[in-house]
């Protein structure tokens, strides 16, 4: 036998937001979902159903109410903290590795591989602290990989880039 269905008042107020927040601009669409969640919930359906007309879990809608009941609309709405540590490799660091990676290959390779730009970017810095180049003091090849994947720079291209006339 079925649960019956908590009723969820949504005040006037708060529901001209939603609608108008799923309305009109552009919003992430997973707010834009937990808002059409909010709505279908005011309609009276249960959250089994609100879920299924959103594409959200029916857990996802007990959150997104719950949130709603604690904090109002937009703490329903926000994305909550997300679990991992801080980045480690920042910004200027992430473009001093792209530039590396587009640089000739070191003598006696044919091209760049993670592992070699990973210790020619510790070897930087073990060289000399005060030199601008010190990206860090460990990295692996494979947060490299991560860090190149977002350029176009292939440090495994048969051209870096870089032109040798």
């Amino acid at each position: 036998m079925a649960r019956p269905i908590t009723p969820f008042i949504l005040p006037f107020a708060d529901r001209a937001a939603l609608e108008d927040f799923t309305r009109t601009g552009r919003r992430p669409v997973r707010a834009v979902r937990r808002a059409q969640a909010l709505l279908a919930l005011a309609r009276g359906i249960g959250q089994q159903a609100a879920g299924q007309a959103t594409g959200l879990s029916r857990q996802t809608v007990r959150r997104v109410r719950q949130r709603y009941e604690e904090g109002g609309w937009q703490v329903a709405l926000a994305e909550a903290p997300r679990s991992g540590g801080p980045q480690r490799f920042e910004g200027a660091q992430r473009a001093a590795l792209t530039a590396l990676a587009c640089t000739p290959a070191p003598v006696g390779h044919g091209r760049w591989t993670l592992r070699l730009l990973a210790d020619k970017a510790v070897e930087l810095c073990l060289v000399d602290k005060a030199v601008e180049l010190c990206l860090v003091d460990s990295i692996s090849h494979e947060t490299v990989g991560q860090v190149l994947k977002k350029t176009n720079c292939s440090p495994t291209a048969s051209s870096t880039g870089a032109r040798g006339h």
